[in-house]
């Protein structure tokens, strides 16, 4: 891995917020590549439940500024930066008031989806593009984690497609158990064609349940990795009919090793 440049996507992760499987990986892969000599970027929702004093966030104002069309409408994008204790990593925080600066993460206090998320998830995943855009950093690698950061490998390979800046990254998508109940917004599939991407290309977004945001990241990464030990058996055989290579899950001992060994069976194709 040594000097390979891996962009960490992650709907959430310590120390910011509460440990879960996705929070934890989020954290201790890039860390491990970074170990092994790999350069990382590390983004994540600016959350409002995070605590900003206390994780010492402040704004990037040169890669802050621009608007992101979301829906036809024009949202401002904010960046602000943080790094963790004694890691000498830096994480990222996309960051917008109205999607964004509320006191929980996908649900609100009687554990309702919150109606915007469909919208917030494409505001991230358009987020990360443009903040890396502006960095001009080439990444290698592009890993997401968990459900809200699951559009960013559709719109790289469709509405972004043409941005020479990712074309040589491979995209890995892991897999958790953590899901959510029902479906997004049913406008969100509509959200995503007035961005002019086809629906062939988001056709599974038509019921957008955990299950097919997660079939759809799979259709447009170069590989899957399944996080999580318990994983439910429609996304399981989804995986292993894909025709994507994918990395069965691998318990704590041997999942930092299995990792490295799959990244660069990815880089040599």
């Amino acid at each position: 891995m040594q000097n390979k440049k891996v962009l960490f996507v992650s709907a959430e992760m310590i120390p910011y917020l509460a440990d879960n499987e996705v929070s934890i990986n989020s954290y201790e892969l890039p860390k491990f590549v970074h170990t092994q000599g790999g350069q990382i970027r590390i983004f994540m929702p600016r959350f409002g439940n995070i605590n900003e004093r206390r994780h010492q966030l402040h704004e990037v104002i040169r890669l802050s500024g621009m608007n992101l069309v979301v829906n036809k409408i024009d949202t401002p994008l904010i960046i602000k930066v943080a790094s963790i204790p004694r890691e000498r990593i830096q994480v990222y925080f996309i960051e917008n008031e109205e999607y964004f600066k509320r006191k929980a993460t996908f649900s609100d206090e009687d554990d309702v989806l919150y109606p915007d998320n469909d919208e917030r998830a494409i505001f991230f995943a358009k987020g990360v593009v443009e903040t890396v855009k502006k960095l001009n950093w080439l990444p290698d690698i592009i890993h997401i984690h968990g459900w809200m950061a699951s559009l960013l490998p559709l719109y790289i390979r469709t509405f972004y497609k043409n941005e020479a800046l990712f074309k040589t990254s491979k995209i890995i998508t892991s897999v958790y158990t953590k899901d959510f109940q029902g479906t997004l917004d049913n406008m969100l599939f509509n959200k995503i064609k007035s961005d002019g991407i086809k629906a062939a290309d988001c056709t599974q977004l038509q019921e957008p349940s955990y299950n097919h945001l997660i079939q759809n990241a799979i259709q447009h990464s170069d590989g899957v990795i399944i996080a999580s030990d318990d994983l439910n058996l429609e996304l399981t055989k989804f995986i292993e009919s894909s025709s994507k290579p994918f990395l069965p899950f691998a318990p704590k001992e041997e999942m930092m090793e299995a990792h490295r060994v799959f990244y660069n069976k990815l880089l040599e194709k």
